[in-house]
């Protein structure tokens, strides 16, 4: 399986465990109150709004909490965030991509830049990684949504490109500009999704050892501890037993 998908699974069982959560909470809700500002407040007429409020909720953010973020956006809120991307480098030369949402973007530029440089990489230029990943939309079910085969038949006739499975589940890949329409098709046939969200998919990857791995995962816990930073995608891929032990 890719290493995104294997990051995000260590991410997954992560954030079950500790006190992150509480700061995924506030990361998918100012992704909500922007989507919300964007467009239409009604999920069903606004596309990024019905991903972010799917991926909320696949991370157990509660009704509540979402419906306050939509309503942040109608109070005004919002208004000065600023969605950047940043590409460098962390340790092994893998490439790395941090997408952030920053109301001021000069602190948010020094504290990526600062977060690289102390954990072994190097903030690097737009464009410097960008072309080793493409954009698509990850639509992921649970192994027991279906077999392989079923999945597949599922995703092709949903307009997906492509299909990973494995035995912990299915990664639905499929144009960016199409992802909310495969995953209504998708749901339709296999029930809800784990998740569905863009993402920026590898399109070559580095082979890290176990050490490496320890020093990949430091550089973007440090990232991902920055309020201002949405996500964080590396290009990694290590053996199923660097995995287990990590």
């Amino acid at each position: 399986m890719a290493g995104h998908s294997k990051w995000a699974n260590i991410q997954h069982r992560k954030g079950r465990q500790d006190a992150a959560r509480s700061k995924l909470f506030s990361k998918l809700s100012k992704e909500i109150t922007v989507a919300a500002k964007m467009g239409d407040p009604d999920p069903d007429k606004n596309p990024r709004l019905r991903l972010a409020v799917k991926e909320a909720k696949s991370n157990s953010v509660p009704k509540d909490v979402i419906d306050r973020a939509i309503k942040k956006s109608q109070a005004g809120e919002g208004d000065d965030y600023e969605e950047i991307r940043y590409e460098g480098y962390g340790p092994n030369g893998v490439a790395v991509i941090v997408e952030a949402m920053t109301d001021n973007r000069n602190r948010t530029a020094s504290n990526v830049r600062s977060t690289f440089t102390k954990n072994g990489g190097n903030l690097g230029e737009t464009g410097s990684v960008g072309f080793m990943f493409e954009r698509k939309g990850e639509i992921a079910y649970l192994a027991d949504a279906g077999d392989a085969d079923t999945v597949m038949m599922a995703a092709i006739e949903a307009g997906a490109e492509d299909v990973e499975s494995s035995e912990e589940g299915h990664y639905i890949y499929c144009a960016d500009t199409d992802l909310n329409e495969v995953a209504t098709a998708l749901e339709a046939e296999l029930g809800e999704s784990e998740s569905t969200k863009l993402i920026w998919k590898p399109t070559t990857t580095t082979e890290l050892d176990l050490d490496g791995m320890q020093k990949l995962m430091r550089l973007i816990d440090a990232l991902e501890d920055d309020d201002d930073v949405q996500r964080v995608t590396a290009n990694f891929e290590a053996p199923d037993e660097v995995m287990e032990q990590l």
